[in-house]
């Protein structure tokens, strides 16, 4: 799958700048990369592109199938006629730093559902029937997941185990009397659907067309509260009232001394695998067309599963329960050949969870911020690295490189200056140069770390439930000096093959269409 060097960014297109209070996927997307190219980076890895639910979490979606209507590009509706320039005149202005998720859903709402009525009244029959053949594409999962999301706007939002018994239970005459009185709002979510795959199609295709390539997120889990749950409980470790039995989470770790109870319902591995795992198939054949690789977070979890009673408020009493992972992979393979997967393994490893790595090729990851314990030796550290992984410098749930420094203990801090042989100047760069350098076939360093950005920038903190995933850049960060640097690190350690821009952002605008 990864033969080459090569390296990238990890950015969530949340956190792409623009004007409309979130990121999106009209023209920062392909300006992003464009600064892609002009850095020589041959990746652009992103989170769960999921509708968010619980606390704006991409790891808590309410699909994972379905896109996320809040990454919509409204520019794109104007140039498509489905807005008028004049409907955006009262857009407020948010704070171009940080993410107000509901005052920016609140405000997009309405703008979405007067583009769904413009399609209505005047899509042309060409424009029909490429909304008629999406549905048929992904009819496996769209018609729950728009009945989900519009029985969910009825009921005030609330979780489908707190509905009716008749719909919570999918009676065949209440779901049928549902879908009548609520069939504009269903259609509405598909049509959401039909223009978020449309537009991230588009940019996708732009990053193809200048030798980029996507590197999406898959959660092992499902969120409770989402369609494939409601839609699927017979897969899932659910009582007979559909309540959960046992949940997901990890026992006390690096992350937390409480473990992190995440909440996610359990898969019935005995009923996946009698269905020789169909439901799981699906699911990676929709993020295979979404993205070129797919990193599955919380791989150990196909090893050996950490399962903690519903009753439960921390993750501490729970057990290891045994996962059919080597059965679960060959069927992958047989259905999609060579599996472009990497493998989140982190946290506490076992030898069956590098088992079951190793034995299908899969590359893991290595956290530069891990190697730097003093007190111990461990397989963070560049000099025990094998070619076949991929190093960040941080991820997502960790601190940014600065913010970590700063906090590291004095012991620590001096293993850092003694192995980089730098001082304290710039040490986001020395962790970056670190990366580029090793041997590992893949280096990956998120936004904020080439930037140099200090704590307040860190997208999330696990174990809570505020205050996360909101960072954004700015346009005003990807400067010609960011680029040449890492461009240069990039040649230097040979990570890179001679790019060239074959149009611009603007020269794309088409393809947005």
């Amino acid at each position: 799958m990864i033969t080459e060097r090569a390296s990238g960014i990890l950015l969530h297109p949340t956190s792409l700048p623009g004007k409309y209070g979130i990121g999106t996927l009209g023209k920062s997307a392909l300006n992003f990369i464009d600064f892609l190219v002009r850095a020589k980076q041959h990746y652009w890895q992103i989170l769960p592109l999921g509708p968010t639910g619980y606390a704006d979490s991409p790891y808590q979606c309410f699909s994972s199938h379905a896109g996320n209507p809040n990454l919509i590009d409204l520019d794109i509706l104007v140039k498509e006629r489905l807005l008028h320039a004049e409907d955006m005149k009262d857009y407020p202005h948010f704070n171009d730093h940080t993410i107000d998720y509901e005052a920016v859903q609140q405000t997009r709402l309405p703008l979405l559902k007067k583009a769904f009525q413009s399609f209505i009244l005047y899509a042309d029959n060409v424009e029909k029937l490429a909304y008629r053949n999406f549905l048929k594409d992904h009819a496996k999962w769209i018609n729950d997941y728009a009945i989900f999301r519009a029985i969910k706007a009825n009921r005030h939002q609330n979780p489908w185990y707190l509905w009716e018994d008749p719909l919570k239970k999918r009676d065949p005459q209440a779901l049928k009397a549902i879908q009548a009185l609520l069939h504009e709002e269903i259609d509405f979510h598909k049509f959401m659907q039909f223009l978020f795959f449309r537009q991230w199609m588009a940019v996708k295709e732009y990053a193809h067309n200048h030798k980029v390539k996507i590197i999406g997120d898959i959660p092992l889990y499902v969120a409770l509260d989402s369609a494939d749950a409601w839609a699927n409980p017979e897969i899932f470790e659910f009582d007979s009232e559909l309540n959960p039995i046992r949940v997901g989470g990890v026992p006390p770790d690096y992350f937390s001394e409480t473990g992190q109870l995440w909440g996610n319902p359990l898969f019935r591995w005995d009923v996946l695998k009698e269905t020789g795992y169909r439901w799981w198939i699906e699911r990676i054949k929709t993020n295979l067309f979404l993205y070129d690789i797919i990193r599955i977070d919380h791989f150990r979890g196909f090893a050996a599963y950490w399962a903690v009673p519903y009753s439960e408020k921390t993750a501490i009493k729970g057990e290891w329960i045994p996962c059919p992972g080597k059965e679960f992979f060959d069927v992958l393979g047989a259905e999609f050949g060579d599996l472009p997967i990497i493998a989140e393994d982190l946290g506490v490893i076992t030898p069956d969870v590098e088992e079951l790595r190793d034995g299908f090729n899969l590359p893991g990851m290595k956290i530069l911020q891990f190697a730097f314990d003093s007190s111990e030796a461990n397989d963070y550290i560049p000099h025990n690295y094998v070619k076949n992984c991929i190093v960040y410098t941080g991820t997502h749930d960790n601190d940014t490189v600065v913010g970590w420094f700063k906090n590291a203990t004095p012991e620590d801090r001096k293993y850092v200056l003694d192995y980089l042989t730098t001082n304290e100047t710039d040490i986001h760069w020395s962790f970056i140069r670190l990366a580029w350098s090793s041997v590992a076939l893949t280096a990956i360093v998120p936004m904020q770390d080439l930037l140099g950005l200090d704590t307040p920038a860190r997208m999330n903190l696990p174990g809570t439930t505020v205050n996360n995933w909101q960072w954004r850049a700015v346009a005003g960060d990807f400067t010609d000096a960011l680029t040449e640097r890492l461009a240069h690190l990039t040649v230097l350690y040979g990570r890179t093959k001679k790019l060239k821009i074959k149009k611009t952002a603007e020269d794309a605008e088409k393809a947005q269409r």
